[in-house]
């Protein structure tokens, strides 16, 4: 069942051998809206599938097919490795959200994930924000990360960055014998929603941090709010700059060959989903003694966050925060057996989100593919 979570697309001329190790994929659409989406189930093994609704122009349905698949299995071996009792799923809507965006197309998409009875939960993810969950729960029982004006965890990114933040902390731990950042210089790249709170976190311990990001407004929002921070004009030159540690916050397949090629980083750890651009990458930053800290493992914060709404009780930041914080230990577990094994961090990662998956299975009595 290992998968390590490369960004590689799956050949898209035959969905059920594309989704081969999903549950379900639907196709939704309402062209009274001009909604297009792709609905990936990939395990209710755990519980309820949850995971984020993503907005994006995607060049081909082909594209889109293939992010949704990845970004749902990672979300599986995530829940499994954060100790929830949820499956992986991930929603893809495909187009320009600066142009189709409204109450309509977001409700018309509530429709449909209600039609699936509870099977996928969704949340907000890159193009969507809580008051977009806000519209989708109009018409959907299985909304989480909406505002907390309506009941919601509101924005996820806070515990993402967090999450990220103690997995780095861990990697301290694992390469340099200390959770100390301070002196430390930290490459960020893209400093939008979680990377500019991942930024805060890094200046309270004392870090150097420099930072990159195609959008404009993201990086002034940084400048104006720290001066400190050094920023470059691109990801290229970010990963040229002698760094200590690199933390991709923006889109999948971030380490490519070109980029661990170059990097000088012996750490990296970073919020985006589907860092390694094609399996056999983790082996090439092993071989360059790069620790990596596998993405499903760190930025599981966020889901934590979004997945404390379904408590009884109500959402509590409090009580999801004190989970969150132990992603360090999860990270830092992974390391570990990483060496105990002699496999990538990677490797050991699904091993452990695997182990946890087959012994709920075994004490609920059911069978995991």
């Amino acid at each position: 069942m290992s998968q390590q979570h490369a960004a590689t697309a799956p050949s898209p001329t035959d969905v059920f051998e594309a989704g081969a190790d999903h549950e379900q994929v639907v196709f939704a659409h309402d062209p009274a809206t001009g909604l297009k989406a792709i609905i990936a189930i990939h395990s209710t093994a755990l519980g309820p599938a949850l995971g984020g609704t993503r907005f994006f122009p995607y060049a081909s349905t082909a594209d889109a097919l293939a992010d949704v698949l990845n970004l749902s299995r990672g979300m599986s071996y995530k829940a499994a490795l954060a100790g929830l009792d949820l499956g992986g799923g991930k929603a893809v809507i495909i187009g320009d959200p600066a142009e189709l965006r409204s109450e309509a197309l977001f409700r018309a998409y509530g429709r449909f994930v209600q039609s699936l009875g509870g099977r996928y939960h969704t949340a907000c993810d890159v193009g969507t924000s809580s008051p977009d969950m806000d519209d989708i729960a109009r018409e959907c029982d299985y909304v989480t990360g909406r505002t907390l004006a309506h009941g919601g965890a509101g924005d996820s990114s806070v515990l993402t960055a967090y999450g990220v933040y103690q997995g780095l902390r861990a990697a301290a731990q694992f390469r340099w014998g200390t959770t100390a950042l301070e002196g430390r210089t930290v490459g960020v790249a893209g400093v939008g929603k979680v990377g500019h709170h991942l930024v805060r976190h890094l200046l309270d311990e004392g870090a150097d941090v420099v930072v990159t990001d195609v959008d404009r407004a993201a990086l002034d929002r940084v400048r104006e709010e720290h001066p400190s921070v050094r920023v470059v004009g691109s990801t290229e030159e970010l990963v040229a700059t002698e760094l200590d540690a690199y933390a991709p916050c923006a889109m999948g397949g971030a380490l490519s060959d070109e980029v661990v090629d170059t990097l000088s980083a012996s750490v990296v750890c970073g919020a985006a989903n589907n860092q390694l651009a094609h399996p056999g990458v983790e082996k090439v930053l092993e071989e360059r003694g790069i620790l990596y800290a596998p993405d499903y493992c760190v930025n599981s914060g966020g889901l934590i966050q979004v997945a404390d709404e379904l408590d009884p009780a109500g959402f509590s930041f409090e009580r999801a925060q004190q989970r969150a914080t132990g992603i360090f230990d999860t990270t830092y577990a992974v390391f570990e057996l990483a060496r105990t094994d002699g496999v990538s961090p990677a490797v050991a990662a699904d091993r452990l989100a695997e182990r946890r998956m087959r012994d709920v299975c075994r004490l609920r009595g059911l069978w995991l593919r």
